[in-house]
């Protein structure tokens, strides 16, 4: 049985984006900019109404878009120098580029 395949598949789906972070913003004021700001923020540049959720525990923030996305979507691990990004979305999963996207200029403006 070889174990390595679907453990690689599942790698090389997710990846990790790093941005600098100069403020810099701790994980309990990121999470709340993220609560208070994204959502107004990623629907204005959509177009839409999308219900967006939050998760906060330690450095760590879960984003979450329950309406088009199961589970958790992305991860971001809050560091003293960077914000590190972490996309747990699949192929083919609403238009999760975009998204990713909008949360990433969204981060950059904030951390930046």
């Amino acid at each position: 049985m070889d174990f390595g395949a679907p453990l690689l598949d599942a790698y090389e789906k997710k990846h990790m984006i790093s941005i600098n972070n100069v403020q810099p913003l701790s994980s309990e004021s990121l999470f709340d900019l993220l609560k208070t700001e994204f959502p107004a923020y990623v629907n204005e540049k959509l177009g839409s109404n999308l219900a967006v959720e939050f998760a906060h525990v330690s450095d760590i923030v879960n984003i979450s878009f329950p309406e088009i996305i199961e589970g958790n979507a992305y991860t971001v691990t809050v560091g003293d120098n960077s914000l590190e990004l972490t996309d747990h979305t699949t192929e083919g999963t609403y238009n999760t580029e975009l998204l990713e996207q909008h949360l990433v200029e969204f981060l950059t403006l904030k951390a930046g």
